[in-house]
């Protein structure tokens, strides 16, 4: 009998563990809020993932229970551990990539290098913080923010007033997460996998280019990365996995400062988008690895297939704006003198014609302004060609 993992969550990473898990002979059962999320192809119940009950009766006829994200409540995975459920990674891992704040300071008892932080609950307290840091820090909520939201760049407790009011609501109790303002020259991901016998697996380092808060571009290997600056991320990234008892990938997002560190920014504990690149770039994908990793089979091959790969995010996608509700664009668009805007049809054909090295991948969203609506990938011995035919396709599907 094949096994069965059930994803919590029908996202574009459910979406995309779908290929891997059919290549492998996994069953692959997926729980989502709604009929049309971009994993429907595996959905097999409708439910709320913060329903105890929704949880459990999806668990009942899955070997694994993993995550399409990490705002799973601490409650219900809980009582799928109670019901005897096997969850990977498991809440005692999890915690630290869906509260901040005890990240920060696990990976201080490990050792981790990261930014000077602090938890703060009054003014007082973050005023005291950025008169020790330059006059300036970086705020963030503790739980629940990605893609830059939750997370705000601060002079003084004034321009926080409003979060520093909600924590203290119900009686109090809230803290904030506050840290320096690292002066840094790129981001960088570091992706680990690892399983429940030990075995660890890490993939070529990337740097992560972003706007707006979102990641837009991956390149891999990250350029000046041979040699030292890839051990210690290795390091980093190793240290964690195994000192947090992950099960599966594992995303260390990173600063490189412009004095030569490393710095721990955030953790993931599922598919990042830094390592969408592996699905056509490297020997084994991170959603075939994440498979394997729950399941406690032994790991894939991690290595490039050509030495440079370039992944770029679709932001938006066609008629995003329009969807948004611009006039503006939406007269640009349709008013006398102005192209028709390609059918989505006709422009996969287009950029398919254009950039027959070029590898698409839709996840099947509504456009919107920002919104991660799928990524292109082009893998070579030539960095310049690769980032322009990446880059050329992808302009295919934005407005």
């Amino acid at each position: 009998m094949s096994p069965t993992v059930g994803v919590i969550g029908g996202g574009q990473l459910a979406r995309m563990m779908i290929p891997a898990a059919v290549n492998l002979g996994i069953d692959l059962h997926v729980l989502a809020a709604t009929a049309g999320e971009p994993a429907a192809l595996a959905v097999t119940q409708l439910g709320d993932y913060r329903n105890v009950d929704d949880v459990l009766k999806f668990a009942r006829d899955v070997d694994v229970v993993t995550f399409d994200h990490e705002h799973v409540p601490h409650e219900v995975l809980q009582a799928l551990l109670d019901a005897g459920v096997t969850v990977r990674p498991a809440p005692s891992a999890l915690i630290f990539a869906q509260d901040k704040l005890l990240m920060r300071e696990r990976l201080t008892s490990l050792g981790i290098p990261q930014p000077d932080w602090a938890e703060v609950a009054t003014a007082a307290d973050l005023d005291t913080f950025l008169e020790e840091h330059g006059g300036v820090g970086v705020l963030k909520t503790p739980r629940g923010g990605y893609d830059g939201k939750g997370v705000r760049v601060v002079r003084s407790a004034a321009e926080a007033t409003d979060w520093l009011i909600t924590i203290q609501a119900d009686g109090g109790g809230g803290s904030l997460l506050v840290e320096e303002l690292v002066d840094f020259r790129r981001e960088l991901a570091q992706l680990a996998a690892r399983r429940p016998s030990g075995e660890v697996t890490l993939w070529p380092i990337a740097e992560t280019v972003q706007r707006l808060g979102v990641c837009a571009e991956v390149i891999v290997p990250a350029l000046d990365s041979a040699g030292k600056l890839a051990d210690v991320a290795a390091d980093i990234a190793t240290t964690i996995v195994e000192g947090l008892d992950v099960t599966g990938v594992l995303a260390v997002e990173l600063f490189e400062t412009t004095d030569e560190r490393l710095l721990v920014n955030e953790l993931a504990m599922r598919p990042h988008n830094s390592g969408h690149w592996s699905i056509d770039g490297a020997t084994t994908s991170q959603f075939e690895q994440h498979l394997r990793a729950v399941l406690d089979l032994p790991l894939g091959a991690t290595g490039s297939r050509e030495p440079w790969s370039v992944m770029v995010n679709i932001l938006g996608g066609p008629g995003a704006a329009l969807a948004a509700g611009s006039a503006a664009v939406a007269d640009a668009a349709t008013g006398a003198g102005a192209e028709k805007p390609l059918a989505l049809t006709d422009r996969y054909s287009a950029a398919f014609k254009a950039h027959p090295t070029a590898k698409f991948h839709n996840y099947g969203k509504a456009p919107r302004a920002g919104r991660k609506v799928g990524h292109i990938t082009v893998s070579g011995d030539d960095l310049d060609e690769a980032m322009y035919q990446a880059r050329a396709a992808a302009a295919f599907f934005t407005d």
